[in-house]
Formats: structure tokens, sequence, C-alpha cells
């Protein structure tokens, strides 16, 4: 996990060592790299464990904000989350021995070598989903392309997010026959979670103002979001802009720059409130998204307004669709290009390229009649693609 950020009390599940004890019956065992990658991994445990009476689910994540994640959100019965164990012979061994899953569901790809070797020799089937490969990932996982041939051989089956993705798992070394494209989990993710007695406050607190939201910004785009929430000022004083920055160490440094434009901030991780002379909000805390996208009906999601000479990769749009609020993002989408093209095709999301486009969006957006049509676009476009959830269960179903 990352430093400063251990669980004493739960250390030892990172040595193989568990509490729990393994429920009697079939387990099925999911990973997820990241905090969004468990969160979109719920509706599939769901759909697992209706689908089998009697069948568990161990879901194994790596770092103190999934278990926070992960307990907000609350996994059903029969799903119990573990710290992923160190990759060591004797914690995978430990690992392995306690729950003995009959089938091995990794999110993504995160490579542990040990775990992964390990889990192919016991014969459990090994099976990757949600995974997509960009040409930047091409370029790192190349220069260890031994390894990343070796691993990849390993899963029984490896299903995409993209079509994209195909031509690169290949070159990678992945076994064609065993690819397929499914679509993404994060289409169908849960919507996220928010402290309901919070969300009345902060809907208290706002009263009729418009509002609007720039979501998971990255440092290098708080510039251009900064500019913007000063035109919008400018033409309609009464606004409240909400800037939740990936990092929530950015926060404080945001908060000052945006007070040195003359604009009234307050900030959320200091414990600052809203008053009605409040123009922005520095949203600096973790796991509090799905507040932020519900006093929104209009995001900015971010890492995706990159200025010159800066690489920027997007992030999951589907957050702002699942809670009605009409999406706007940059032009840098590298890690989402499939799921960003889908939405613009249907005309479910708008593009902005510049902090002054972004203002005149957000602007016009203020209008209900505005945003109906987009976000009726984007309600088609999730519910669409919630088959990905049947086409992967169908997999791993017949690989048990």
């Amino acid at each position: 996990m990352q430093k400063g950020k251990e669980l004493p009390e739960r250390v030892g599940e990172k040595y193989g060592e568990y509490t729990t004890p393994r429920p009697e019956g079939e387990v099925l065992w999911f990973h997820a790299l990241s905090v969004g990658e468990s969160l979109a991994l719920i509706p599939l445990i769901e759909k697992a464990l209706a689908a089998v009476p009697g069948l568990s689910v161990v879901l194994t994540t790596s770092t103190a904000t999934s278990v926070a994640a992960l307990d907000r959100a609350g996994l059903p019965d029969r799903a119990h989350h573990v710290l992923l164990p160190m990759d060591t012979a004797q914690a995978v061994r430990r690992f392995l021995d306690h729950w003995r899953p009959s089938v091995a569901v990794f999110a993504e790809l995160d490579f542990w070598p040990r775990l992964m070797t390990d889990t192919h020799r016991r014969g459990i089937p090994m099976i990757l989903v949600n995974s997509r490969m960009s040409e930047r990932n091409v370029e790192s996982r190349s220069r260890m392309a031994g390894m990343t041939r070796d691993i990849l051989s390993l899963f029984d089956a490896l299903l995409l997010q993209d079509d994209a993705s195909v031509p690169r798992f290949r070159a990678l070394g992945a076994p064609p026959e065993r690819i397929s494209v499914v679509g993404a989990l994060k289409a169908a993710a849960r919507p996220l979670p928010a402290d309901e007695v919070e969300l009345a406050e902060l809907r208290a607190a706002i009263g009729t103002r418009p509002v609007w939201l720039a979501a998971a910004t990255e440092r290098s785009e708080h510039p251009s979001i900064v500019a913007a929430a000063q035109e919008i000022a400018r033409n309609h004083g009464e606004a409240l802009a909400i800037l939740a920055p990936r990092h929530v160490a950015d926060g404080p440094p945001l908060a000052e720059a945006i007070a040195a434009t003359g604009l009234a901030v307050a900030r959320r991780g200091a414990g600052d409130a809203i008053f009605p002379d409040t123009q922005v909000y520095v949203a600096d805390t973790i796991g509090e998204m799905g507040l932020w996208y519900r006093l929104a009906p209009i995001s900015f999601v971010g890492h995706s307004l990159p200025p010159a000479g800066v690489a920027l990769g997007g992030k999951n749009p589907y957050e702002a669709a699942a809670l009605g609020s009409v999406m706007l993002h940059g032009p840098g989408l590298g890690d989402f290009e499939e799921s960003y093209a889908a939405l613009q095709e249907a005309g479910a999301s708008l593009l902005v390229e510049s902090a002054g486009g972004l203002a005149a969006e957000v602007m016009r957006l203020f209008a209900p009649e505005v945003r109906a049509p987009y976000l009726a676009a984007a309600e088609r476009v999730v519910e669409e693609r919630r088959a990905v959830l049947d086409r992967t269960w169908q997999v791993i179903d017949a690989a048990r």
C-alpha cells in the first residue's frame, strides 16, 4: 500500500493471514487495481451472487483508499473484501490455501508475477476483465516483453473494453483466440454513493443557485478551470463552482490561486462552509464525488484539458452520466477514447478545448431545457452498455 496509508489492523492480510474464515461452498476471487475498478466490479459481483445460490466472493484490492471507498459503497452479503497479499511465495500460498477460489478474475492488467503464476499452477481459471491497452501502455509493457507475454499467456480469457486494444494485446503476445471485446464495466457501475445528511445540508446551503462542477482535475488544468470560473462569475454572479481536484493535496494551493483572483473561495478540506457569497468551493476530500455529481447538473470531467506539452488521459465519464449531470470534457481522452466516442456520437457529451470554451458551454447549460437532450442521450448510452455485465458473467460462469 502507499506510504502513509497502511491500515495497522489489516496488515496481516498482506501476509495471507485472515480473521475471516473461508465460507463453505464455492468462492470466486475478483481483484481490482484501483478504487474505480473495485467499484465497477460490484454490479458484476452482485450478478454472480444472484446467479449461483451458495456462492461467495472474495474481492482483493491494494490500498487504504479502496478500503474506504468499498466501506462507503457497501458490498453485498457473501462478498468479502481483503487486501491483496504481497507477491511473495509464502503470502501467496497462504492466500490461495485459505480462499481456494474456483476462478480468478482480474480487472484491468495489474502484474503480480508470483500470484498469477501460482494461481495458474493450481489449475484455477484466470480471466482478465474490463481491460484496455493504450499506445502508451504498449510502449511501457514492451520494455518487459518476455514477462508481459508470459503473464498474458496465463489467462484463459481476456475481455477487453474496445476494438483498438485488440491489436495491442496481440502485439504483446496475448493469444488471439482468447481475446474478446465486451465493453467497459464502468458503464454499468453503481452510481457513486453519497451521505444523505451531507447532501441535504449542502443543498440547503446552495439553495437555487446555478452550480457546475470540475471533477477529478489535474494541477496542469487548474489555471484554465480557474479562468473559466472567473468568466462565469462575471456573467452569473450567483453561480457556484465546485472544484474537486483529483489529488486532495492540490486543494490548498488551488484555493490560494482562486483567492488571488478575487473570487470568494471556501475549502471543504479545511471545514469551510458554503455561504451565499461563496463563488468557488474546493472539494478536496476523498470519496465524496457522489455528492458533487448530485449537486451539479453540469460537470466538466477532468484529466482531459491539457496545456501544450502535457499528456492527460481522461477519466471515467459514466459516473457523471449515472447521476444526471451533463458531461463536458477536454480533448485528452487517451485512456477512455472508446467510452467518450460512444457518448459523443450519441450527443451525450460536449468537447471543450479552452477556458473560454468551458465557460461558454457551462453558461449555456445553466438552462434546464438545454441540458435535457444531453441527459436523455447519456441515459440511452448507459442503458445500452449494461449488456457488458451479461457478457462478462457468461465467460466467468463458463470457466467455473
